[in-house]
C-alpha cells in the first residue's frame, strides 16, 4: 500500500485532551455511580481501553467536528476512504477517538433522559471501555442513510466496506449476537494494528 501523508491540524485546532491513569480511575468511578455495574468488563468480555499518547487530524466529521486517530489508524482510514472513492462510495466519518471523559458525557446525558443503565450499555460501552478511547475505532456513514441506525448495512459503503476493510486493518466490532452483548452496529470499525 502507498505511503499516506498525515495533514496537519489548522491552527485552531488542538488534539483531545486524554486522561492521566488518576483522571481516569475518577472517570470509571463516576460512571459506576452512575450505575454501571462493577464486574461490566468481566461480563461483557471486554477490557480497559487505554488512551494514546500521539492522535492524527484527520479532518472533520459530518457535524464539522474535528477527529481524531492514532497515526497509523489515520494513515489507513485515508487510503481506504480513497479507495472507496475510486469505486465511487463515500465514506464520512461520524466519530473517532472519544476520550473517557467525552464517554462519561454521553452516559451522563442518557441518565438525564431516563435512560435505564441497562439499557445505555446496550448501545453504549461504559466509559473505560469504548473502542474510541483507543483512536483506533471509526463510526461512519455515507449520504442517504440515516446516521448511526442499522439501514447503513443496506449501503453501497456497508458492502465495501465487508469486502474490502479488512485489507487496510478495519474490521466490524460488534457484528449480530457479539460476545458483548453490545447492539449490532455495522457503522463501528476498528483498526487492528497493520501497518501502512
Amino acid at each position: 500500500m502507498k505511503r499516506v501523508h498525515l495533514p496537519a491540524p489548522p491552527a485552531d485546532v488542538a488534539p483531545p485532551a486524554t486522561a492521566d491513569t488518576a483522571r481516569r480511575r475518577e472517570l470509571v468511578a463516576r460512571s459506576r455511580q452512575m450505575g454501571v455495574p462493577r464486574g461490566y468488563g468481566r461480563e461483557r468480555g471486554l477490557r480497559i481501553v487505554a488512551e494514546p499518547r500521539t492522535l492524527a487530524f484527520i479532518g472533520y466529521d459530518i457535524s464539522q467536528r474535528p477527529q481524531w486517530l492514532i497515526p497509523d489508524a489515520a494513515r489507513a482510514w485515508f487510503a481506504m476512504r480513497a479507495d472507496a472513492a475510486k469505486g465511487l462510495v463515500e465514506l464520512q466519518v461520524v466519530s473517532a477517538f472519544r476520550s473517557v471523559e467525552y464517554q462519561v458525557g454521553i452516559i451522563e446525558r442518557k441518565v438525564a433522559r431516563g435512560l435505564a443503565m441497562a439499557d445505555i450499555l446496550k448501545v453504549s460501552a461504559a466509559p473505560g471501555y469504548s473502542e474510541h478511547h483507543s483512536g483506533r475505532a471509526l463510526d461512519v456513514t455515507t449520504p442517504g442513510f440515516a446516521v448511526l441506525e442499522e439501514e447503513f448495512e443496506r449501503s453501497p459503503a456497508f458492502a465495501w466496506l465487508v469486502r474490502h476493510a479488512g485489507g487496510y486493518g478495519f474490521a466490524l466490532s460488534y457484528p449480530r449476537g457479539n460476545p458483548h452483548a453490545i447492539a449490532y452496529e455495522p457503522w463501528h470499525w476498528c483498526w487492528h494494528r497493520r501497518r501502512v
